[in-house]
């Protein structure tokens, strides 16, 4: 498996690398190789191997990001800013703050639950998709503003956002119980 995955980010790496330069790649466009591993379509969101790889050019929006509030299950607050399109979970993890993600984002769990604590912000959030209204039901403490974490992506509108994290949360891998497919 790990050799699989090494693979598959070299491939990716070198996808990614022209001229010594890092460049943005779809997930469309990822997903169109042979060698993903999705068996259901995924929204083309851009996304890159850092959180902005294209900083260093002058009005970068990336730069600068969104500011966005987590609240743990002790209603203790972090606010950190998240480059434009970048996930909450992987804001999440660069920035310490115990967002799990045991499926790295491939909508394969819900472990990443965020609760946006702003039924307008959630307004601003795009329609979620099948896939993660399915990992949802599985969530732990899901509310009517509940989403998953790596699909709720950094954009403009959404400076300000505040997303709770649940007190707790349901790892099927960990805790041996695996729903069947319907």
């Amino acid at each position: 498996m790990f050799n699989s995955r090494l693979s598959q980010v070299g491939r990716m790496v070198k996808q990614l690398t022209r001229a010594g330069q890092f460049t943005s790649v779809t997930r469309a466009e990822y997903l169109q190789s042979p060698y993903n591993c999705y068996p259901w379509p995924v929204k083309h969101r851009p996304f890159s191997t850092t959180a902005a790889d294209n900083s260093h050019e002058e009005g970068n929006e990336e730069k600068e990001g969104i500011s966005v509030t987590f609240v743990d299950k002790y209603g203790e607050e972090k606010e950190i800013k998240v480059p434009i399109g970048m996930s909450m979970l992987e804001a999440a993890h660069q920035n310490d703050i115990e967002l799990e993600g045991a499926c790295e984002g491939s909508l394969a769990c819900s472990t990443c639950h965020v609760i946006v604590m702003d039924v307008d912000y959630y307004n601003k959030l795009e329609e979620p998709l099948d896939e993660e209204n399915d990992m949802l039901d599985l969530a732990f403490g899901l509310t009517e503003t509940s989403r998953l974490g790596c699909q709720v992506i950094a954009k403009p509108e959404l400076d300000g956002i505040r997303l709770a994290l649940p007190a707790a949360t349901r790892n099927f891998a960990v805790d041996g119980y695996v729903p069947k497919p319907h």
